[in-house]
């Protein structure tokens, strides 16, 4: 008999996605999707329960359908199509979800394995952070607030969970930013805007993981382990290749506007107010210090190689948008001449 998997947050398309690819999956028997609200997407041979992970009713979906594998997907910074309430009601559904999820599954003798969908912004983004974070990195700064705050909420509540049901396998991913065709998340409302806001004299590293890759590797986590790896311990998950902030404004053909980094905070609460845009403070310190992750556990120990390197990515990301302000080729050629034109400092 195959598993019988549990997947949360599936009104989300990502998740809704991920349960379509698990139904086709020999070694799996039965998926359950749960939800507080019904998915627009269809989830086709999927059984759909409508359940609020925040209430203690999941612990009886978990029994009445003896499931052994449990995959939170339900840990994200904006509600699904921003509809279901403020950031007091994401946070909630983040940090109250996963405890009450985490207590079924202790008291469920059926569940032996859990992945959970994490972020590597739990690292932060500060000015002396190493070039590159391995998973065993310690931020500089503690995550004030926002999704980053919930996601290290979050881990830290699995490894209570790992300690306590040492039988149960679990794997923590921490995802680079998802982008893809069909990806909307604050920083794709940012990359949508017609024209970019930057922060005067930085141009960050960034890193992108794909859409088809995030899928894929949630698979992989929640299956029985090939031989020579294991589906247990916390991974960092994205492309290969970084891409500096001003090449990805290049290749979308959005002009940059550089700013002070107070004139940035400013705009950034500002857009917030009027819904324009999730500018978030955790969102700055990106843009403004970037971020990147070392990806060989990833590889080595989960054995997975996503097939899409972060430029590749973050160029299915921009084929999928409407055009820029400036094409793309004369956007890159105006650059190029401008640093042309610039005089070259004597002791280069």
């Amino acid at each position: 008999m195959g598993n019988v998997v549990l997947v949360t947050g599936v009104a989300r398309p990502l998740a809704g996605r991920f349960v379509r690819r698990l139904l086709r999956d020999p070694g799996v028997d039965r998926v359950i999707g749960v939800d507080a609200v019904p998915p627009q997407q269809a989830l086709d041979d999927a059984e759909f329960v409508r359940a609020d992970i925040r209430h203690p009713v999941i612990a009886k979906v978990l029994a009445q359908h003896h499931v052994d594998t449990v995959v939170h997907m339900d840990v994200n910074p904006t509600p699904p199509g921003r509809t279901r309430g403020g950031r007091s009601a994401v946070k909630e559904t983040n940090v109250i979800g996963t405890m009450q999820l985490l207590g079924a599954c202790q008291k469920a003798p059926s569940v032996r394995r859990l992945v959970v969908k994490s972020t590597t912004n739990v690292y932060g983004s500060a000015p002396r952070d190493p070039a590159v974070l391995r998973e065993n990195s310690q931020p500089k700064s503690l995550p004030g607030g926002g999704f980053a705050k919930d996601a290290a909420e979050v881990e830290g509540y699995v490894r209570g969970f790992a300690r306590r049901r040492p039988d149960v396998a679990v794997a923590v991913l921490r995802f680079a930013n998802i982008l893809g065709p069909n990806v909307e998340s604050p920083l794709s409302a940012y990359f949508d805007m017609p024209v970019l806001p930057t922060v005067l004299g930085y141009d960050p590293r960034l890193q992108f993981v794909h859409e088809d890759d995030v899928v894929e590797v949630l698979r992989i986590a929640a299956r029985e382990p090939a031989r020579g790896t294991l589906n247990a311990g916390t991974f960092n998950v994205a492309g290969d290749g970084v891409l500096l902030l001003s090449q990805a404004a290049r290749r979308l053909g959005r002009p940059m506007i550089p700013v002070l980094l107070p004139t940035v905070t400013w705009m950034g609460s500002a857009l917030r107010r009027v819904g324009l845009s999730d500018f978030s403070p955790e969102q700055i310190r990106l843009l403004t210090h970037g971020r990147v992750v070392d990806t060989g556990q990833m590889r080595e120990t989960l054995g997975f190689s996503p097939s899409y390197t972060t430029a590749e990515t973050f160029q299915a990301f921009a084929a999928g948008r409407g055009p820029g302000v400036l094409a793309p080729e004369r956007l890159s050629r105006a650059v190029d001449r401008v640093a042309a034109a610039l005089p070259v400092p004597k002791d280069a």
